[in-house]
């Protein structure tokens, strides 16, 4: 109960004191003016951040949790917000916002606070001080887009809540409920269009109150080390990968890591097409799956940790790798730095370097899951001896299989039919030559038959699924993402017609949302093409109407003039698709 009335009361001051800042911030001048390296396009109010310190600090007057370090937490997260709040007003420089960070996190590690990670108490205060610096300057970085800080904070403080709660630690799991409650009251306010922004002090004292907040679980309560390790990461995990992605691509394309800019996760998928709004709440979900995950660790042995968390892993990087090929910047504004990533990116592609030590890991994930899975995440010590010992021959066989196979010698991003049959080939002719040989080593006694055939079909799958991740990725990313495209039907349900659509989807530059096809055959009608609906010709009037189509992408050749031209009667502008080979 008491838990309940904390969030409601944070969440009401958030509302009052969230309004009562913004018109206080316009009075007093304090705006966030737009810039070419920001995203929002009119002055701003930026005094969020005080409406969401002070309605945290009254509520934590009020319910005050009895826990050692909740002072130290409060002191080092006000000192950020201070800071924060100076650099609102004047501006000071990164290095000098380093320092105070430092300064925080080494005052929080003095206290008591730190990570149980190691043995060695000394490197997990130096772990805790990264941690927290690291975690301050992720929620800072992350504020780029309206609504998307405010929200990942909410949603990382309920999961925070909820393993306190699952730890029988009732009031540590006060500290994030009020906080969430706090910041829910401020997004009400910060969701697009936003009317008022956080500024550097709401993020630099979420981004720290949350690091260290985390450091409050009681791992005696957790089942197994791995979740000790890995629930704080994969609660924060969304600010840590912005944090990560950015760094790296701003670091190679040769701009100041502390610099502004539109190259953030949010900025990327928007560049594909989604609005601000649906970028957002992508995230959002991202971060909610992320959160169930870490929630889901506590639960399951060590073995079967170590075989979900680096599926997860893989995703995280399949999607960092896809929108790092997403351009942010017009050609004006690139760097001279971006020929390291355009040699990178060539290297790899002549090469293959990135595919083979991809599909090294996937062969070992699925090994390893194989065992896992035969053995119920009870793996005997035989069988780890076995894995362990025959885990490098696995590696080499199916690798060269691969290789002579031909897996590599196909495009990720034209992957079709032929190149999974070719995969299906190499992953099958891998596995044989792979259980032949350790058998062999074993004298057909120890290894089991179940873990060949699980092994075949995980990594048939692992290997297909990460061909078809950019198409995947790109299906559910862009597809139907561009709200500001031009809805068109194209006309003619055959090759040409899939051909057509193929292209718009994979190219939204093109600035065309297909609406469904056309198509004067009655045997095609109500089935789909790429998700889309073939309707009959008879309906083309009310689709029009209700579509607001104004033009008809014409794919097929045997489309008679006069079919044309009843078309055109209709009102609706007449573009015909052409392949010329000269």
């Amino acid at each position: 109960m008491q838990i309940v009335l904390a969030g409601s009361l944070t969440l009401l001051l958030g509302l009052t004191l969230t309004y009562l800042a913004r018109h206080a911030s316009r009075r007093v001048g304090l705006v966030d003016a737009p810039k070419p390296e920001r995203w929002h396009q009119k002055p701003t109010p930026k005094l969020g951040g005080a409406a969401i310190y002070c309605a945290f600090l009254i509520g934590y007057v009020v319910f005050a949790p009895k826990v050692p370090g909740t002072y130290a937490i409060l002191g080092a997260a006000t000192l950020l917000f201070l800071s924060g709040l100076i650099d609102d007003l004047i501006h000071i420089k990164p290095y000098e916002k380093l320092v105070v960070q430092t300064a925080a996190a080494a005052a929080t590690v003095f206290f008591g606070l730190h990570l149980p990670w190691v043995e060695f108490q000394w490197v997990n205060e130096l772990l805790t001080i990264f941690w927290l610096v690291g975690i301050t300057n992720a929620i800072n970085l992350l504020d780029n887009m309206d609504g998307l800080a405010g929200g990942v904070t909410v949603i990382s403080s309920a999961f925070l809540a909820i393993t306190f709660l699952l730890n029988g630690q009732i009031s540590e799991a006060i500290l994030p409920v009020l906080l969430g409650g706090a910041v829910l009251g401020f997004l009400f306010f910060n969701f697009n269009p936003a009317s008022i922004f956080m500024g550097n002090s709401g993020s630099m004292f979420l981004g720290f109150a949350l690091g260290a907040t985390a450091l409050l679980a009681n791992t005696a309560r957790v089942r197994s080390i791995s979740s000790v390790l890995l629930t704080p990461v994969l609660i924060l995990m969304l600010p840590i990968f912005d944090t990560c992605f950015v760094t790296i691509s701003r670091k190679l394309s040769g701009r100041p890591i502390s610099q502004g800019g539109r190259d953030h996760t949010s900025h990327r998928l928007v560049a594909l097409g989604m609005s601000e709004r649906r970028a957002v709440i992508t995230l959002y979900v991202f971060a909610v799956c992320s959160g169930l995950l870490a929630l889901t660790v506590r639960w399951l042995e060590t073995t079967f940790v170590l075989a979900l968390v680096p599926v997860f892993a893989l995703v995280v990087m399949f999607l960092g790798l896809y929108l790092g090929q997403v351009r942010v910047y017009a050609d004006g504004e690139r760097h001279d730095g971006l020929r390291i990533i355009n040699a990178i990116a060539d290297f790899t592609y002549k090469r293959r370097v990135l595919e083979v030590m991809l599909d090294t890991l996937l062969i070992a994930l699925a090994y390893y899951g194989a065992f896992v899975l035969r053995w119920d995440g009870g793996l005997p010590d035989e069988q780890l001896h076995i894995f362990l010992k025959t885990l490098p021959l696995v590696i080499i066989i199916q690798i060269a299989i691969f290789l002579f196979g031909g897996v590599y010698r196909g495009l990720w991003r034209y992957v079709g039919i032929n190149d999974l049959l070719i995969i299906t080939r190499a992953v099958v002719a891998g596995a044989a030559a792979s259980t032949i040989f350790v058998f062999l080593m074993y004298r057909f006694r120890g290894p089991s038959r179940a873990v060949a055939l699980l092994d075949l079909l995980l990594l048939l799958v692992f290997v297909s699924v990460s061909r078809l991740s950019f198409r995947m990725l790109r299906s559910l990313i862009v597809g139907r993402a561009n709200t500001d495209a031009k809805p068109v039907l194209i006309y003619g349900a055959g090759d040409g017609g899939e051909l057509l659509i193929r292209e718009i989807l994979n190219n939204p530059d093109h600035g065309y949302a297909p609406v469904g096809f056309i198509d004067d055959d009655d045997r095609k009608t109500g089935k789909k093409i790429h998700g889309y609906r073939i309707f009959d010709s008879d309906e083309l009037p009310s689709l029009i109407r209700a579509h607001g189509i104004s033009e008809v992408l014409i794919s097929s050749l045997k489309v008679s003039e006069a079919r044309l031209e009843s078309l055109r009667r209709m009102g609706v502008g007449l573009k015909k698709m052409s392949i010329r080979i000269e």
